[in-house]
């Protein structure tokens, strides 16, 4: 159950939706890979933290590289699950996957680089203006 102090820090699954710009059908698969997990509140709807934004940025990437989910997932359970992933984090993956690709996200960590090669090569997301704006995968 997820208590009053956390309300404010929960999105909706449309939220992350809207947010990462992965469908919710996707995210609820991701869910029932152990990918990500959510909590549900009184009215037995979900409600994630916003730390899996990250983490759904990671998946993403992940997959973008060629990385099968079942590594992906398993890479996933080092990381912990109260924290968004730092920097040492996307070393430690990095050097898993051995993707030096990877390793120019580790400067931020959250994948939101003007020019990041991953999710916004050439900045094209840019010209949308300020915000998160990730195409749909």
């Amino acid at each position: 159950m997820i208590s009053k102090e956390q309300v404010h820090k929960q999105l909706t699954v449309g939220e992350v939706a809207a947010r990462s710009g992965v469908a919710v059908t996707a995210l609820h698969f991701y869910e029932s890979k152990g990918l990500i997990k959510s909590q549900r509140n009184a009215g037995n709807q979900r409600r994630y933290p916003r730390e899996v934004l990250r983490r759904v940025a990671l998946i993403k990437v992940a997959q973008r590289l060629g990385i099968p989910l079942a590594e992906i997932g398993e890479a996933l359970k080092i990381l912990p699950d109260d924290r968004a992933p730092t920097a040492a984090d996307w070393r430690v993956l990095s050097e898993q996957w051995r993707r030096d690709r990877l390793n120019g996200c580790i400067g931020c960590g959250c994948l939101s680089m003007e020019a990041c090669p991953l999710r916004n090569q050439g900045d094209v997301l840019g010209e949308q203006g300020p915000g998160p704006h990730f195409p749909k995968d």
